[in-house]
Formats: C-alpha cells, structure tokens, sequence
C-alpha cells in the first residue's frame, strides 16, 4: 500500500550552491549529509522538515566536475517539482526568491490552487504551491516566517508521450486514483489527495526525450509502510512485466527501482528506520554519515568530497 511521495532525487551542478539555495532560499533543513552510495565520492543532501518525514523530503547528488553533461528534460521523467506553501504566502516568497537571486513567474493557476515557477542555479524547476489543505508543521529553524515556510512536497509532474499505460500502473498496481484533470494534465493521488500525496501526469506526444544529467531529476519515491508489504508489491510488478531492482539497503529506508511505463524511474522507499538511525534528531545533517561498508574507506572519501561551508545554526 503506498501512502505518499517519500521523495525526490536530483543531480545538481555546485554543492554550495545547492545548500545555499535549499537552506537558505527554500528554508528547508538539512537531515542528511551522506555520499552517493554507488559514487561515495559525491556528496548526497538529504532536505525535509525537522526529522526528514517521507513527503516532505528533497535529495540531490552535486556532481560539479565529475564529467556530467548537463541533461534533457523531457519525456520519461520528473520534469518539475512542487512544494507546499500556505495560502496566501506567494507574495513573500516572490520577495524572497528575488533577494535570493531566483526571478520567480505566476502560473495558470492549478485545481483551484495559486502556483509560482522558478529554476535553480542547475536548471532544476520548481513550483511553489500555495494551499491551505496542508496541515504538516515546517522546519521551525529555517528563517523563514512559520506562516509561510514550506511544508513539504506538494507533488510532482512527470512527462510521458502517452498516458494510458502508466495510468494502469498507477491507478492498479500502485493505488492511485484520478483525482482531477486538466487539457494534458491528469492528477492521481493516494490515501485521499493532501499535499504531498499526489503526481501529475503530464502528456505531450512530441515530447522530447529525457536525459539524465545536471539539472535534471533523477527519479520519485513512494513510501511505503513496511519491507513486507515492499516485497509484496516487487512481486506484482514483476507480473505485470516491470522490470525491478532488488531490494537496496539505503541505510535511512530500503528501496526497490523500476521504470513505470513511460519511462519515469520510480522508487518505492520504507519509512524506517529514518534519518535517526545514526544521529539524534538535534544533530541531523552536521556531520558525514556513511553507510557502514564504507566506514573503512572514511578518510579516502572525506580528502576527495568537495568541500563545503554549512550554517552554523538550524
């Protein structure tokens, strides 16, 4: 059974920049500062609220000058990313994204919701959604006003050239449901459709074709309540003739990795044991955590990672 988004993975240019623009611009916290588990010589960010909830995380992998290009967004991916913000903030974020750097632009407004539209330094686009269904409680430390901080993810747009086979996907195997519709855009949702819960499905047959590289997601997770229940599920796919990873111990969730349909890499993510398993939530994010196949390696990874300056407080 999925309960909701768990999280969104990105490859990003500069590391720096990618926290400054995390912390600082988007105000969320850091939880985890790891290193890609198949490239422990990359920094992995983890973001969210106080303790990382599934729903409310963000990851990256900066992958500046490790022989990147940068990548084609397009069909078979996450094309955006959205977050939650309370009704009535979009104003002030337009204020702070501008003192920040970041020119943020006014959309259609979107299932009765106001949006804002911006991009990182690496080409990452992003929403801000603003709403006053969600009632998740924001990283208190970020510098930015409780009434406006971000509450989590809102959702996500993948882009697909045909929608049919990924929507039987989702609307069978995975548990979602249409919850509203929109010339090219259909929304499902799971466990009724809060924000955080739910992924727009966005179909254009000319699409271009995604590549991976910077600037571009990488892939969605889903969690869901339990390994046996994961298992369960990589069963299914399986039958319905997904191809499907075996289960890969992420240390924080275990996870399975398949492509839906139309070529979005998805990931279905446990919810335990959590960003605590190895530092008390007070501490989350200020020191290097690696997973313990690595440890022997510590002192080879930490001369090689690129250095970076994180904020004294929060």
């Amino acid at each position: 059974m999925i309960l909701s988004l768990h999280h969104v993975t990105a490859t990003v240019d500069d590391a720096q920049d990618d926290l400054d623009f995390c912390l600082d611009g988007l105000g969320l916290r850091l939880v985890k500062r790891t290193v890609n588990f198949d490239n422990h010589h990359v920094h992995h960010f983890y973001y969210g609220d106080e303790r990382g909830t599934p729903g409310t995380i963000w990851t990256t992998f900066p992958y500046k000058d490790h022989g990147v290009k940068v990548g084609t967004k397009g069909a078979g991916q996450v094309t955006v990313t959205s977050f939650s913000v309370p009704a009535g903030s979009l104003s002030r974020w337009k204020t702070r994204l501008h003192h920040g750097g970041i020119a943020a632009a006014d959309v259609e407004p979107r299932f009765g919701e106001e949006v804002i539209r911006f991009a990182d330094r690496s080409g990452l686009v992003f929403e801000l959604i603003a709403t006053a269904r969600d009632a998740r409680v924001p990283w208190s430390a970020s510098g930015v006003a409780l009434g406006d901080a971000v509450r989590g993810l809102h959702s996500v747009s993948i882009t697909v050239r045909d929608p049919a086979r990924t929507l039987e996907l989702m609307t069978g195997l995975l548990g979602y449901v249409i919850v509203d519709e929109t010339e090219g855009r259909i929304r499902v949702a799971v466990q009724g459709d809060a924000p955080g819960r739910a992924i727009d499905v966005v179909y254009d047959a000319n699409a271009e074709a995604a590549v991976n590289g910077l600037g571009t997601v990488h892939h969605v997770a889903m969690a869901i309540p339990s390994e046996d229940e994961q298992l369960r599920l990589r069963e299914e796919l399986i039958q319905f003739g997904s191809k499907v990873t075996e289960v890969r111990d992420r240390c924080y969730f275990k996870s399975i990795y398949f492509r839906e349909p139309g070529g979005v890499l998805f990931e279905v993510a446990t919810i335990e044991p959590g960003f605590t398993a190895d530092e008390e939530l007070a501490m989350l994010g200020r020191s290097l955590k690696l997973p313990p196949w690595e440890e022997p390696h510590r002192a080879d990874i930490e001369a090689a990672l690129v250095a970076i300056r994180l904020p004294t407080t929060g």
